[in-house]
């Protein structure tokens, strides 16, 4: 999937318009992606990308970078062998995109606002 646009609150990808937080995978978008704790990004939250098996995953933080990543996280991605890219939302889509040109197994999880 390619991701085309990003301004707060909006993101286009292949043409089509998500105004929910998401997953991005190759094939596939996981709308409206929900977390447990709104501006944390917990082991739990990512179970679907888990079961992906990415190489990396692309965090987008949202546009200030108010999400935050949890020491446990960092961990579990790092004991699941996927690599962490973490960046506010802005910064972190066009990395997505360059890591899937270059053919690397990607994941993007991103915050679209604050």
């Amino acid at each position: 999937m390619k991701i085309e646009a990003y301004e707060s609150g909006e993101m286009t990808i292949e043409g089509s318009r998500f105004t929910d937080d998401l997953l991005v995978y190759p094939d596939h978008v996981t709308p409206k992606w929900w977390r447990r704790v709104g501006h944390r990004l917990e082991p739990e939250d990512l179970a679907e990308v888990f079961d992906a098996r990415p190489e990396v995953i692309v965090v987008g933080m949202g546009q200030s970078g108010m999400m935050k990543i949890p020491d446990l996280t960092r961990e579990t991605l790092n004991e699941q062998g996927i690599e962490l890219v973490a960046e506010e939302t802005d910064k972190a889509w066009p990395l997505y995109n360059r890591l899937a040109d270059e053919g690397r197994r990607v994941v993007g999880a991103f915050h679209l606002t604050c």
